[in-house]
C-alpha cells in the first residue's frame, strides 16, 4: 500500500536532515501543507527551534494576483513560514525522492472570522463561530473555490488533499478550550452546527422552514441536553429532538450547499492543474458530520474527486462506505495518527493497516512525521518495512503459479 505522511514546511526548512529522514520511513509521498490554520506545533528534531507558533490561518507561499481588490483573500504567513516556504520545502523533499502533494485547509479560519464576522457560522443562540466560515455564503464560496485552486496547484505538486471542504461546527480546540462540560453526541453537535446567518436562513426558507421558528425549535431541543439528559446520538437522535420532517429539511439544505461547493472546488483545481493531477478530499461518509473531515455522500464524492482520505483514529469502519462504491481507480486512503502523545498508536500500525486493507483501503496516510517523537518514527519505519516484506512475499508466492499458467 502506498503511504504518505503529513508534513509542515517548517519541519523541513532549516533542517538539512529532514528530507532523508522522512524518506527513510518508507513512505513514497509527503502531503505538505500549502494553506493551513493557526496552530502551535512541536518540532522535536529541528536544529534551530522546538516550537513553531502559526498565529493565524495563512497560505505558505506568495499568493498571486487573483486576489487584488477582493475583500476576502488569504493571509500571508508570518515569520513561521516566510516567503515561499511551501516551495522551498517541496524542492528539498523532491530531491530526496519523495512525491509531493499539497495539503490545503479550507473552511477553517479563525482570522477570517475575526476580521469578517459576517462570514462565520451563527448558531441558534446567535453565537458566532469565528473558526468556521459559512460555506453557503456566495462570497465565502468564491473565496474557498479560488483558494483551493491556487493552494492546491503549486509548482511540482502531483496532487492535492483538500481538508475542511464542507461544514464546520462547534468541535474545535480554540485557545484554552472549555466546551467539554456537557457531553454532546452526534445529535447535539449537529444542532449546534446549524447555521442561522442570512444565507442559511434563506436556505431554510427554500426548504419550507421558517428560520425563526427553526432556531426556537433547536434551542428547545437542546435544553434537555444542557440539563444533562443523554444524547441518543446518530441521525435518529436528531429526528427525535427536532422532528423527522424538520430534520430532513435542514439536512437537505446543508447537504446541497456542501455538495455544490465540493463540485466547484474540485472543478477549479482540475482546470488549474495538469491532466494527471490527483484530487482527494478529507471526508467522512456520514453527510451530516462536520469538521476537518466533513460529511460527504460516498457515491457523489467519488464521482467528483479521485478519492478520499478517511479518519481512522477510532477504527476503520468509515472506510467501508467508500470502498463499497467499487469505483475503479478510486483512492481510499486510511488516515492513522502515529503520535503516541496525541492518541496515536504507531506500535499497532502494521495491524491497523492490514485491517484497513481488509475494509478496502488502497493507501495509507500517517499523521504526522514532523510532530512525532523518534520512538514513534522508529515504530512507523518498522511497520512500513514489515508491510513491504509481506507484500513482496505475497508477490513471490503468486509468481510461480502465474508462470505455470502461462506455459
Amino acid at each position: 500500500m502506498k503511504a504518505s505522511t503529513f508534513v509542515y514546511p517548517w519541519d523541513v526548512i532549516g533542517d538539512p536532515g529532514a528530507p532523508a529522514r522522512i524518506a527513510a520511513l518508507g513512505v513514497q509521498q509527503v502531503t505538505l501543507a500549502a494553506a493551513y490554520h493557526s496552530t502551535r506545533a512541536l518540532t522535536p528534531r529541528h536544529p534551530r527551534h522546538r516550537i513553531v507558533t502559526a498565529e493565524h490561518a495563512a497560505v505558505l507561499y506568495p499568493a498571486d494576483g487573483r486576489w487584488e481588490g477582493r475583500t476576502l483573500r488569504p493571509y500571508p504567513a508570518g515569520d513561521w513560514a516566510p516567503g515561499d516556504a511551501y516551495g522551498e520545502a517541496a524542492e528539498a523533499l523532491a530531491r530526496a525522492g519523495l512525491d509531493v502533494h499539497t495539503w490545503v485547509v479550507l473552511a477553517h479560519n479563525s482570522r477570517l472570522g475575526a476580521d469578517h464576522p459576517d462570514t462565520s457560522v451563527v448558531n441558534a443562540y446567535g453565537d458566532r463561530y469565528p473558526w468556521a466560515p459559512c460555506i453557503a455564503q456566495p462570497a465565502t464560496r468564491a473565496y474557498l473555490v479560488d483558494l483551493a485552486a491556487e493552494a492546491a496547484v503549486r509548482p511540482g505538486a502531483g496532487g492535492t488533499e483538500l481538508e475542511s471542504l464542507g461544514w464546520y461546527g462547534l468541535q474545535h480546540l480554540h485557545a484554552h478550550d472549555k466546551t467539554g462540560g456537557v457531553g454532546l453526541g452526534d445529535a447535539g453537535q449537529y444542532l449546534m452546527a446549524l447555521c442561522f446567518c442570512p444565507a442559511c436562513r434563506a436556505g431554510y426558507g427554500e426548504q419550507g422552514l421558517d428560520a425563526d421558528e427553526l432556531a426556537a425549535a433547536v434551542r428547545d431541543a437542546l435544553e434537555p441536553l444542557w440539563q444533562g439528559a443523554p444524547d441518543d446520538g446518530g441521525w435518529a437522535g436528531v429526528e427525535k429532538l427536532l422532528g423527522e420532517a424538520t430534520a430532513a429539511a435542514t439536512r437537505a439544505w446543508r447537504d446541497e450547499a456542501a455538495r455544490t461547493l465540493q463540485e466547484r472546488a474540485v472543478t477549479a483545481v482540475r482546470q488549474a492543474a495538469a491532466a494527471d493531477f490527483q484530487v482527494l478530499l478529507h471526508a467522512d461518509p456520514v453527510t451530516y458530520h462536520v469538521g476537518a473531515n466533513p460529511g460527504v455522500d460516498p457515491a457523489h464524492v467519488l464521482s467528483v474527486a479521485d478519492g478520499v482520505v478517511v479518519p481512522c483514529a477510532g477504527g476503520t469502519e468509515l472506510l467501508t462506505p467508500f470502498a463499497e462504491q467499487g469505483r475503479e481507480g478510486a483512492v481510499v486512503a486510511a488516515n492513522f495518527p502515529v503520535i503516541s502523545g496525541m492518541g496515536g498508536s504507531p506500535g499497532t500500525l502494521a495491524a491497523d493497516a492490514a485491517a484497513a486493507r481488509d475494509r478496502g483501503a488502497t493507501e495509507l496516510r500517517l499523521y504526522h512525521a514532523g510532530l512525532a517523537s523518534d520512538g514513534d518514527l522508529d515504530a512507523v519505519r518498522s511497520a512500513l518495512a514489515g508491510l513491504r516484506s509481506s507484500a513482496a512475499a505475497g508477490t513471490s508466492r503468486t509468481t510461480p503459479r502465474a508462470t505455470s499458467t502461462g506455459r
